[in-house]
């Protein structure tokens, strides 16, 4: 279960208090997730029962970040885009500081959405999650504050590096070369003249929430930050289209989802164009994430690490020339 942090009834009821959301009525941990502790909160305040999403932020958040991640949260529920509004305390604060044995910890009250997550998409629901992307890479045009990619090309390439070769190659034979191969090509390449915007960063179908072919919900904004647009177009082409381990791609859901994007902002001549190498470095992303914590994650720790061939499969796929002519 993602909760690393315990809390007691009464602590719980004390944080509750604080947002002045109603009296606590339940909490119960969420077990989705690996960075932070969640729990599933519902409240009564006059005979109303409401309910909400308790975080608190573990290591690989930095308090810092936090106004960024949660004003934007603001801005773009407050343009009608399908995210969670976060629940300010009595001073106007979107988080708090939480004293914890490990020293203090930040915590936010979110607004619960309805929906599930899916994990056999059909093509409506990749257009529609299409659209959602658009909607939010539009509504956040004017948003004031930005957020420098802590996980853009140079942090691959040292992710990588700290694996090392003889690392990659014990998790496949292949993956050295491969990741070698394709470093050069996206240093040598990387595209930087493209229109820049907050993007999302990390919409998987677990980050989506849907009804049917409606999307009811974006969540964890934690990656997001300011960058290509038409990369976080890649990164969720790349998460959506494919089957979970790499090995299929689907077209279908490919068409619906960059559909459902051009419908709300349409992606310009230069922008598609760049698509093919924009989804090798979202591959990569990813790639070299899985690969370092497949490499450092301790035997018995609470999360399992993914598999990072699942990436090096969407990596091959769009490396290969004969593939390009999905984004024409």
């Amino acid at each position: 279960m993602a909760v690393y942090t315990r809390l007691g009834a009464e602590e719980m009821a004390d944080i509750i208090a604080a947002f002045n959301v109603g009296t606590l009525v339940s909490a119960k941990g969420i077990a989705e997730g690996v960075s932070n502790s969640n729990w599933l909160i519902e409240t009564e305040a006059s005979g109303t029962a409401r309910r909400f999403i308790l975080t608190i932020y573990e290591t690989r958040t930095e308090i810092a970040d936090l106004p960024f991640f949660l004003n934007l949260l603001d801005h773009l529920a407050a343009k009608g885009c399908p995210v969670p509004r976060t629940m300010h305390d009595a001073h106007g604060a979107s988080y708090r500081l939480h004293p914890t044995p490990e020293g203090d910890k930040a915590l936010a009250l979110i607004e619960f959405l309805p929906g599930v997550s899916v994990s056999e998409p059909m093509p409506g629901q990749a257009r529609a999650v299409g659209g959602a992307l658009a909607q939010i890479h539009l509504a956040a045009a004017d948003f004031p504050d930005s957020r420098v990619n802590a996980l853009a090309l140079p942090a691959w390439r040292r992710l990588l590096d700290q694996c090392g070769r003889s690392g990659l190659d014990s998790i496949h034979p292949d993956l050295g070369r491969l990741v070698d191969r394709e470093l050069a090509v996206l240093d040598a390449q990387w595209a930087a003249d493209l229109p820049r915007g907050v993007i999302h960063a990390d919409l998987f179908p677990d980050n989506v929430l849907m009804l049917g072919e409606r999307v009811t919900g974006l969540i964890d904004f934690y990656f997001a930050c300011t960058d290509i647009l038409a990369y976080d177009v890649a990164v969720t082409h790349a998460a959506w289209c494919f089957s979970p381990d790499g090995g299929q791609f689907r077209a279908d859901l490919s068409a619906a989802l960059l559909e459902g994007y051009d419908a709300v902002r349409p992606l310009s001549v230069t922008e598609r164009a760049a698509l093919p190498l924009l989804a090798r470095g979202a591959a990569m992303r990813f790639l070299a994430t899985r690969a370092y914590d497949w490499l450092n994650t301790p035997a018995g720790a609470l999360v399992t690490p993914k598999d990072p061939m699942a990436f090096a499969r969407r990596l091959q796929f769009y490396a290969d020339p004969v593939n390009t002519e999905i984004f024409a």
